[in-house]
């Protein structure tokens, strides 16, 4: 495919490609649209001559995802190819429920496009495509070898694809998140490691009016958990837990004998993950009368500043100068693929797509942000050495 000779067709081009796979439903747990989105995406990169190679997805039990991945090597890998490289990261999979796309179509707005999963990140992982497709049309190759990875299981942390990730990061030099940007085109140089735990209590049942006093409240010690537990959120310290789901009881007049509840945590550093993990798993129940078990651990790990990130980050600010973007960084609190790797390779998140609205009904790119953020990804794949 010839590629596009002026910005406008260019943009027309992108949007093409992005709307076709906005529109392939691919919610995590839709194992069938996961791999259908797969399937185009798979199309693509075979149609430029890339090497695919497609991993069966592996469901997990209690996990409600399994599609498949994908691991392509750029069309010019065919020499020192097994060198360290450059490893792009991408996600297929979105939050967005099958069915979506009927309240949220493709559509333009002025400078917006929406869509599920357009701007997380179906908008990063097609210029990912874009970029290479670019680069191997004008019959030029990289200083190193390129490789991308789609993964069907972010959106629940990776449980399939975190090896593969990290099989992969053991052999990248560099690598590239092409996650959303944020705030206005920030890339992301900084990301909170993520916690996740299931608080059970098993308490004693009996009749609310008859019998109250022989009953041991298994919803009121999680109560009382959750309250000490959000307590110990620390803004400065970047410390954050929540609570997202409470489930318990059986019915109004019984003293609920079983209440579980889901906890979020989030963490800017190793130290303070390996700090709360042991706080959160050896809590104790208040009632001596009710067993309190706690599962869960450290689902990512923090994905902190290095040097080797730092240094990156700056090759990218100096050559987006050029192409009109005034690059910045930031710290976020979401987790990313990126999270496994960064502590081992240089890593640098965020170079997809502007836009907001990420996992709402007004999600959104910026059609603007389209064509530079391309050019930047071409300019990191032809620079890094």
């Amino acid at each position: 495919m010839a590629e596009p000779t002026s910005d406008d067709a260019l943009t027309r081009q992108l949007l093409d490609g992005i709307r076709a796979w906005v529109e392939i439903e691919s919610h995590t747990a839709d194992v069938a649209g996961v791999n259908r989105c797969m399937d185009a995406c798979e199309a693509g990169w075979r149609s430029i001559g890339a090497e695919v190679k497609r991993i069966p997805g592996t469901p997990l039990a209690g996990v409600a995802g399994g599609g498949d991945h994908l691991l392509i090597d750029a069309p010019w890998n065919r020499a020192g190819a097994n060198e360290p490289g450059v490893l792009i990261l991408c996600h297929l999979d979105t939050v967005h429920p099958k069915g979506t796309i009927k309240d949220l179509p493709f559509r333009i707005a002025g400078d917006r496009a929406y869509g599920p999963g357009i701007y997380d990140m179906k908008g990063g992982a097609y210029l990912a495509f874009a970029a290479v497709r670019a680069i191997a049309s004008s019959g030029t190759a990289t200083p190193l070898p390129v490789r991308l990875l789609y993964v069907a299981d972010e959106e629940i942390g990776s449980p399939s694809s975190r090896a593969l990730i990290e099989q992969e990061g053991a052999r990248a030099k560099y690598a590239l998140v092409v996650e959303p940007a944020r705030d206005g085109g920030k890339v992301v140089t900084a990301r909170k490691g993520v916690g996740r735990f299931v608080l059970t209590a098993h308490g004693r049942p009996a009749h609310a009016g008859a019998k109250h006093e022989l009953g041991r409240s298994a919803l009121v010690e999680i109560a009382r958990q959750i309250v000490a537990i959000e307590g110990m959120t620390d803004y400065q310290r970047g410390l954050t837990f929540n609570f997202g789901q409470i489930k318990g009881g059986t019915a109004d007049n019984v003293v609920p004998a079983l209440c579980e509840a889901t906890l979020d945590m989030r963490v800017t550093s190793m130290a303070d993950g390996d700090e709360m993990v042991a706080k959160i798993l050896g809590l104790k129940s208040y009632d001596p009368d009710v067993a309190l078990v706690i599962t869960g651990g450290l689902n990512r790990p923090p994905y902190e500043m290095t040097k080797r990130g730092a240094a990156l980050f700056e090759h990218a600010r100096k050559i987006a100068a050029p192409i009109g973007i005034d690059l910045v960084g930031m710290a976020t609190g979401g987790g990313s693929d990126g999270n496994f790797i960064a502590d081992k390779v240089a890593t640098l998140d965020g170079l997809g797509v502007d836009g907001d609205g990420a996992h709402t009904m007004d999600e959104y790119l910026l059609i603007s942000s389209l064509v530079p953020r391309l050019k930047l990804l071409q300019s990191m794949l032809v620079s890094l050495g």
